[in-house]
């Protein structure tokens, strides 16, 4: 897990979701989180569908965002849980032991290693700059990334992301950041293929 995690921007239009989906692993997202917080349970099911036939044959992984039971529906390589959603316990019996189960952090580095020490596959943190997505977001510190080298999986940077900032957060540590609005905000699939290009690159520079 490294580079550009792009995650899917609530949207009712599965047919672009799908293109812009399609372009951002070839721009070189190697993950690819469903998130669709306005959806209805029918819908997210479709996308989900949808997303894990658009990437089949690419060498990126999908990630369902809270919900197991799509994630294991679908067959996705596992599922995000932040603290309101189901326990890693209860997604790992769900899922099986070969799912990616990762989960969100916040800023709170003690709550990342008594997850990793109940078994999740990566840990993420932020906000670590404004987010338009989450404008009330807890905002983490960069040296939350130093300190998570310690916890031998892979980190994750959200919040605010852009392809100037990522270089910051891969070079204080983050192995991927999740970007949503400086990849999705453009329509034109050529234009997120060329956005998602530019963060994945800030990973082949920084060693």
């Amino acid at each position: 897990m490294r580079g550009l995690y792009a995650v899917t921007p609530d949207t009712d239009d599965t047919s672009w979701l799908v293109a812009a989906v399609q372009a951002a692993v070839r721009g070189g997202a190697r993950v690819v989180q469903y998130r669709n917080k306005t959806a209805d349970a029918r819908l997210k099911s479709l996308q989900a569908k949808a997303l894990a036939s658009a990437i089949t044959g690419s060498d990126a992984i999908l990630i369902v965002n809270d919900d197991v039971h799509i994630a294991a529906e679908v067959e996705a390589h596992g599922v995000h849980l932040g603290e309101d959603d189901p326990a890693l316990a209860d997604a790992r019996k769900a899922l099986g032991k070969h799912a990616l189960i990762g989960v969100s952090c916040y800023n709170d580095f003690s709550r990342a290693q008594a997850l990793v020490e109940q078994g999740a596959d990566y840990v993420a943190f932020g906000s670590f700059f404004a987010s338009r997505i989450k404008p009330a977001a807890r905002r983490a510190d960069l040296a939350l990334l130093r300190d998570a080298r310690l916890l031998n999986v892979p980190v994750v940077a959200i919040g605010g992301i852009t392809a100037e900032n990522a270089r910051i957060l891969a070079r204080e540590g983050a192995h991927a950041v999740a970007v949503i609005s400086a990849v999705f905000d453009h329509r034109d699939p050529a234009e997120i293929e060329r956005a998602a290009r530019a963060i994945a690159a800030v990973f082949a520079e920084v060693v």
